[in-house]
């Protein structure tokens, strides 16, 4: 049997810890599947006592990640550290040089740097693998990169981020605010204290811009996806969208059109009917819609210790076994510099709450300003009795418009404001058909 395969783990939070348990647990496995035993070596962590229910004693410590990133007694680093600079990129960095594989589940590290660190990996004819970095524990990446490699992806989308997908799911099942499904997520450990990168859509934007490369064959660009969060759903908006026939998630979206790649994270009207609708707690999904293969979806859990540390497992097998690729499916100068599709640019149809005043010729003014750009209207409903605010009473009403540009529906959402016939600013939610 070949030498073993030395892991360093740089990282031992609930993946790094959960890492090492299932490599203990695998390691007969592990060995039969790639032809040479696994084994973690050396490990690295800010705190040295902190009980995190492993037994530590068996692997060489070391205070600083980049330190063990250099050790002579390690063939692949594992980073689960976290974050775009720092330690985690300069050790990543350290191992590639060295000529040291990496696994990481870093999408921060990899939609900021993610192709200089490719031409490091592919210079030293090593991996750089990162199974773990885009949906959890679902193989989203292997079936893109490889599983599909007879496919022209045409759009992927899906749901990349628990903790969005936890709160809508709890406010449209028990008609909550936003404000109360956050802070119980925090409560249960699905939150950070500071939520803004989950729920403001960052998490979600990071995970796309790897999906695109991976998908379409072009270079990472992650400044190019048009981001918006949750914190603006309510639930009058989850129960309209019941009542039309959809579910409210945030997507994350890119697809091919005619004037490039166009990328996108939003909350989106899902129809019930679609398996993405389906999804609900802090599940993610992934559909492929591609030319041989049409659509499929994969469901599976897109956080927590045990997934992930399966996905990061299943990279690691691919290094024992000698299975090197590059990293984004083709070297990175075979790489396309895909033209940036401008989401005003963007066409379909568009959920529109307005707070309307509630007196006679408010609704004429508007239909005027959506007819004025040619926006067609499929529904205008008004929910609910009037509420006395303090521009007089006030009704809430819906749009819904047949398919129409961003660019439309924003310049006559201007304009409808300018007029003086609503009191808030409208919600807008993109309609997925």
């Amino acid at each position: 049997m070949n030498q073993p395969l030395r892991l360093g783990i740089a990282g031992l939070g609930t993946v790094g810890a959960s890492v090492l348990q299932l490599v203990q647990r695998r390691a007969n496995d592990l060995a039969a599947g790639s032809g040479r035993a696994v084994r973690v070596t050396a490990v690295s962590a800010r705190d040295r006592n902190r009980d995190r229910g492993v037994d530590l004693s068996p692997y060489a410590w070391f205070d600083d990640p980049v330190a063990l990133a250099a050790a002579n007694d390690v063939d692949c680093i594992v980073e689960l550290i976290g974050g775009d600079e720092g330690p985690a990129r300069a050790t990543v960095e350290t191992a590639l040089k060295s000529g040291k594989h990496v696994v990481t589940a870093n999408k921060a590290l990899l939609a900021k740097h993610g192709l200089a660190l490719a031409r490091l990996a592919e210079g030293q004819r090593v991996a750089l693998a990162f199974e773990a970095s885009s949906a959890g524990g679902i193989p989203v990446v292997k079936t893109l990169r490889e599983a599909l490699a007879g496919n022209a992806v045409t759009r992927i989308s899906g749901i990349l981020n628990g903790t969005c997908n936890y709160i809508l799911s709890r406010m449209e099942l028990e008609g909550l605010t936003f404000d109360e499904c956050l802070k119980d997520a925090q409560r249960l450990g699905f939150a950070e204290a500071d939520p803004t990168f989950d729920v403001g859509g960052f998490d979600t934007a990071h995970k796309l811009s790897i999906l695109t490369s991976l998908a379409f064959g072009v270079k990472i660009d992650a400044e190019a996806i048009h981001v918006e969060g949750i914190s603006a759903i309510t639930p009058l908006d989850l129960k309209m969208a019941d009542e039309l026939g959809y579910r409210i998630k945030l997507l994350g979206v890119a697809e091919r059109t005619a004037t490039g790649i166009e990328q996108r994270v939003h909350p989106t009207m899902a129809p019930k009917s679609s398996a993405i609708a389906q999804v609900m707690g802090v599940l993610n999904a992934v559909t492929i819609d591609a030319d041989a293969v049409r659509a499929i979806t994969l469901i599976g859990p897109g956080a927590g210790g045990d997934p992930t540390a399966s996905a990061v497992l299943s990279d690691i097998a691919d290094v024992a076994r000698g299975q090197i690729s590059a990293p984004f499916g083709k070297p990175v100068d075979q790489l396309d510099d895909a033209a940036r599709a401008p989401m005003q640019r963007h066409e379909g149809g568009y959920y529109v709450r307005l707070t309307v005043v509630d007196r006679p010729g408010a609704m004429a003014k508007i239909a005027t300003r959506m007819g004025d750009h040619q926006i067609s209207l499929e529904s205008i409903l008004q929910k609910g009795k009037g509420q006395r605010g303090g521009d007089g009473a006030t009704v809430p009403v819906i749009l819904i418009t047949h398919a129409t540009s961003e660019t439309a529906i924003r310049a006559a959402l201007e304009e409808v404001q300018s007029e003086g016939v609503v009191t808030e600013p409208p919600q807008v939610i993109r309609i997925e058909r």
